[in-house]
Formats: structure tokens, sequence, C-alpha cells
């Protein structure tokens, strides 16, 4: 493998290993629970800025100039929320919400608009536990642009740190980088790889990485696959092929659909999850690039909508700032 060349610096933006957190976690999880104070919630309140400006400061401004709820602040009040990108329906279900509620003054209001989007998220994060074989197989799935390689990376980084033998599967053969950026994190996460040369066949590399993975006693295998074209059919139909090949090594697998959605792109995250969802079955969704954008609201549209667990957020560009979700801390750093 090749490391520590001219590449290192325009692929690898991220923090090293050194700055992993020490504490463990559960056995073939990637990552440790979200923290619920100190430094992570500060991180998550300082980048979700730009969403807090426009939701919560928003909701602030509406206040500021009618004390006295009618239709004319309820209509002010489903334009902020659907300019948040948390979507129409959303949007009017929470508006209805408030009406029917019959409450007044704009801190029971916003009490009130908590409670809601933390019972839209929190099922999310609250599914059932399900027996694990070894090892664990996660298929990585996700539109080029989206973070889908670097958050592969920071799982691998936290799963090694926490105990676990972690091997990715090189099987976005399409793209150049891809397979140069994967041998970078695999070398800093102590992580083995299965790779291929530039342009084989895909599911061929699910393949052989998954054997490997039984062959050498890993916990965790990271499949990595490409994201061009995401509305032509011909990319589902090679996506499936790699999910069938890895069921061919383990019945069962892979355990773990995770689609990676760049939240910047705010409704079209959303019509990509649909996508992906009938194409491959996702089970979990992971949100990149919360830090920059001011339409933090799709995750509560994604997770009202579709129904598919969010299991992590990203909130910048270090290895820690990727952490599990969790609906409460969001919806505190929200509003």
């Amino acid at each position: 493998m090749i490391f520590g060349n001219s590449k290192k610096n325009k692929l690898d933006p991220e923090n090293s290993l050194s700055e992993l957190p020490e504490n463990g976690a559960e056995k073939r999880d990637p990552l440790p629970a979200a923290e619920t104070s100190g430094g992570y919630f500060r991180r998550l309140k300082d980048r979700l800025s730009k969403t807090r400006k426009t939701f919560s400061g928003g909701f602030d401004k509406i206040f500021s100039h009618k004390q006295r709820i009618d239709d004319d602040l309820l209509e002010e009040l489903e334009e902020l929320l659907i300019t948040s990108d948390i979507g129409v329906q959303t949007a009017l279900a929470l508006v209805e919400k408030i009406t029917a509620s019959k409450i007044s003054g704009a801190d029971e209001i916003k009490s009130l608009l908590k409670a809601e989007i933390l019972s839209i998220l929190a099922p999310q994060t609250a599914e059932p536990e399900k027996p694990l074989t070894s090892p664990c197989v996660m298929m990585v799935v996700g539109v080029n642009g989206t973070g889908k390689t670097t958050t592969i990376g920071k799982l691998a980084a936290h799963a090694t740190r926490s105990g676990q033998k972690v091997l990715i599967g090189a099987a976005d053969t399409f793209r150049a980088a891809a397979i140069d950026q994967l041998m970078i994190w695999a070398d800093r996460a102590k992580a083995d790889i299965v790779k291929h040369k530039e342009m084989a066949d895909p599911a061929a590399v699910a393949f052989d990485a998954v054997e490997a993975a039984k062959a050498r006693g890993a916990d965790l295998v990271l499949i990595d696959t490409a994201g061009r074209l995401h509305t032509k059919v011909n990319l589902m139909e090679e996506l499936k092929k790699i999910k069938r090949a890895i069921s061919k090594t383990i019945p069962d697998a892979p355990h773990e659909v995770l689609l990676i959605l760049d939240a910047t792109t705010g409704q079209n995250a959303l019509s990509q999850a649909e996508l992906f969802n009938d194409a491959l079955g996702v089970t979990g969704l992971a949100l990149t690039k919360l830090d920059g954008t001011a339409k933090g609201g799709i995750v509560i549209s994604i997770c009202n909508t579709l129904k598919i667990p969010l299991k992590y957020i990203g909130i910048g560009e270090q290895i820690e700032d990727l952490q599990k979700f969790d609906a409460a801390n969001f919806v505190d750093a929200l509003l």
C-alpha cells in the first residue's frame, strides 16, 4: 500500500488518529454513543449555527413584532418551517398541532415545537438491536460528493480505536481517487483493505472483501460503492449486483445498507434517499455537512417521510465530528 506521498495533502484533509477519543464503543458498532453534554454538544450547537439562525432566529423575529397568535402569525411560522427544509407536509402538520393546542405565547409554542420534532426524530434512534453475525457487513452507498469515502474512513477509525478488527472493501472502482483515499484511511485507521485494479468488477471486490474478512477474523466490513448517476437504472443495478455478491458469502449480509446524504442539497437528499431505498432497502442514514447549511431541517423531513433510522451525522471535517445521531441533542441545539 502507498501512503505519505504527495497525494495525502490533496486527499486527506482530516485530522490524525491521535485525536480520536479514547472511550470504547460497543462491539461491532463503529461509533460510540453521542455525548449528551460537554465538548461535542458545544460543537454541535456551534456547527448548527446556520440552521439555528434561520430556525430559532426566525422564530424569535416572528414573535418580536407579534404577541397574539392569529392566522398571519401561523402563516409566517409555516413559511419559516418550510424554508428551513422541514418539508411542506411536516410543516403543515406542526402548525396544525399548534393551532389545535390552543396555547399562546412564544415560549409555549417553542416548547411544543421541540416536543413534536423530538417525537418525529426520537423513534429513529430507538430501534431494537439485531443479533450480529461475525463479521458484520456494512454496505455504504450514496452519490458522489456526499462524503461517502470520508465517512467510511471515519467509521473505520472509530471502530479500530474501540478494539474492532476492520476490513474495507474498495468496490468503487470507477472513480480513480476513491481507492487512493481508502488506502490512506485504511493505513491511518489500522484497517485491512481489499482492492482490485481500477475499473474492475465492483461485485467481485465486495465478494473478495467479505471472504477475506471471514478468513482474517474481522469484526466489521465496510464496503465502499460507486455513486455516479444516481438517476440512472444501470447504477442501481450495479449496486444490487454488489448486494447479491455479498449475500453469496454470508446469506444474511449485508447487515446494514448505510446511505450517505449531503445535508447541503436540501430536499434533493430526500429524493436520493427514496431512490436508493426503493432499489436497495436502505437500513440506516448518515447525514453529512450539517455544519455547511442553513437548512438542517432536512433531518426532520427525511425522518418524518422515510421512517429510516438516521444513525450518524457529520458536523465538520474532524474524525470526532462524525457522531451517532442523538435526537434530544439535535433538537436542543436547533431551538
